[in-house]
């Protein structure tokens, strides 16, 4: 497995793990658009490559996870946060999440930063156990946040000192 900078060219294959793996469970945002709707790319101005680190698991593309400062606000430059991580149903149980979890970790510490956050839906179980297995605690959670799938789900907010 190698972790390494988001490029352009991988936007295509990004937006299709983004379309396999949606699901409620994982993401409060509306599915992606399916492939044969020229929707907006995956990458753009706001969310571009260098925001992004790249799973590969036997030479392809496996999956992501997105890091950014929070806020364009110079009192919170010591923090960046998580907001999206995806792995390929078919790279899943080899330890692509978790090395891009470490990854975006180490290049949080390489930016400056001291401090890691994420938010993850209330009953992503897995999610949350990755997490707190690498050294997030929970420091918020916002009850009832989103409504999924016709159920209330809490917005829990997780962070880590680097």
């Amino acid at each position: 497995m190698v972790v390494r900078p988001a490029r352009w060219a991988d936007g295509e294959a990004l937006a299709a793990i983004d379309r396999r793996v949606w699901s409620p469970a994982h993401s409060p945002a509306p599915e992606p658009a399916p492939s044969t709707d020229p929707a907006r790319p995956f990458f753009d101005e706001q969310g571009p490559p260098a925001q992004y680190l790249v799973a590969e698991v036997d030479g392809r593309v496996a999956g992501y996870i997105r890091l950014r400062p929070p806020t364009p606000l110079a009192s919170n430059a010591h923090v960046r946060q998580i907001l999206g991580l995806a792995v390929d149903d078919g790279a899943r149980g080899r330890g692509a999440a978790r090395a891009l979890l470490r990854a975006a970790c180490a290049q949080a510490r390489a930016e400056g930063a001291t401090r890691i956050t994420l938010r993850v839906l209330g009953h992503n179980d897995a999610a949350r156990k990755l997490y707190a297995s690498e050294g997030f605690a929970v420091e918020g959670v916002l009850p009832g946040e989103f409504l999924l799938a016709g159920a209330y789900v809490d917005d829990v907010l997780m962070g880590r000192g680097l």
